[in-house]
């Protein structure tokens, strides 16, 4: 019984072929054998296959026979672990429940709907994510930056930071700390944009929650803010490509430190057109960067005379 046991070893466990030592082994699901592809020593003939028992043969055949459901995620308060009855008065089969258990089901809907929040905090949490989802969705965030937000949400709820603040303040700060983190940096004008709190009051929670979450976070570039802004102003790749370059000899020169981000690259951008010949107003630019034309002016004048550019307007 123990030779048995010893033979049926954990077979994923098995990373070297006991014969010629090599690390070379395939699976082999269709006949069930894990196979030496040096020696050809058959290691084990009773390899299980973990994977669904059905096949499919494009995307729509696979997400209609999968039986699974979709991934857990921090930006549902649960976690996206619970269940909802669907709003369709149908049954399992695709058939139509009866007029008569219509009023049982919109109860169970019901009740479903009130015991998925249990208490108070769980209920701020589910209004803060709904939030949370929202601004994201009126900035076009993506879902790794929204996944990134909702974890410093929850954190900041564990730390106790949301007393005395407002939840749509710590949401604000939260989104404005996972921008900066993944490099999809969003300036506070345009979160303060999509809310009812003011820019200087989400500048505060941010850095309140950078301090105490000890969230490491470095100061945004300004060749981050480039692919945005040129998109938005429908320049070509050429155009974003010389602002890059304009920025690039900028970082060198030291010229960037102590300056606005966003400020330095809409004035590389602004340049950057004029070289190309698809000239932009510095207005166009500053509406579309959140500074002034003042601004532009400045830092235009600051690079094209430390970088020795000669721009023809």
């Amino acid at each position: 019984m123990v030779d048995e046991k010893e033979k049926k070893k954990n077979i994923y466990e098995i990373d070297k072929c006991p014969e010629c030592g090599s690390s070379q082994l395939v699976r082999d699901y269709e006949r069930g054998e894990l196979v030496c592809s040096n020696c050809g020593l058959v290691i084990d003939d009773s390899y299980i296959d973990e994977g669904p028992e059905w096949r499919a043969f494009d995307s729509e055949q696979s997400e209609s026979r999968a039986r699974t459901g979709s991934p857990m995620t921090y930006t549902i308060h649960d976690k996206g672990l619970s269940t909802d009855i669907s709003w369709k008065n149908k049954d399992s089969y695709g058939k139509s429940i009866p007029t008569r258990n219509r009023a049982q089901l919109y109860r169970l809907r019901k009740w479903q709907k009130r015991i998925k929040v249990s208490n108070a905090a769980e209920r701020n949490l589910s209004q803060a994510l709904q939030e949370l989802e929202r601004m994201a969705s009126n900035l076009s965030i993506p879902n790794d930056v929204r996944e990134t937000a909702a974890v410093i949400y929850r954190k900041a709820v564990k730390q106790n930071m949301i007393r005395g603040r407002s939840i749509e303040g710590v949401v604000a700060g939260s989104i404005y700390a996972a921008c900066r983190i993944t490099n999809v940096p969003r300036t506070l004008d345009e979160i303060a944009s999509v809310t009812r709190v003011k820019k200087k009051e989400i500048g505060r929670t941010y850095r309140i929650m950078a301090r105490y979450l000890k969230l490491n976070i470095l100061p945004s570039k300004p060749d981050d803010y480039v692919n945005r802004f040129c998109s938005k102003l429908r320049l070509s790749m050429e155009a974003r490509k010389r602002a890059e370059e304009i920025l690039k000899m900028a970082v060198d020169n030291d010229l960037t430190s102590g300056k606005g981000p966003t400020g330095v690259a809409a004035a590389a951008i602004y340049i950057a057109s004029l070289i190309t010949g698809e000239r932009r107003t510095q207005r166009a630019i500053a509406e579309v960067a959140g500074v002034t034309e003042v601004t532009i002016r400045n830092r235009y004048k600051e690079l094209t005379e430390k970088l020795n550019l000669t721009i023809e307007e």
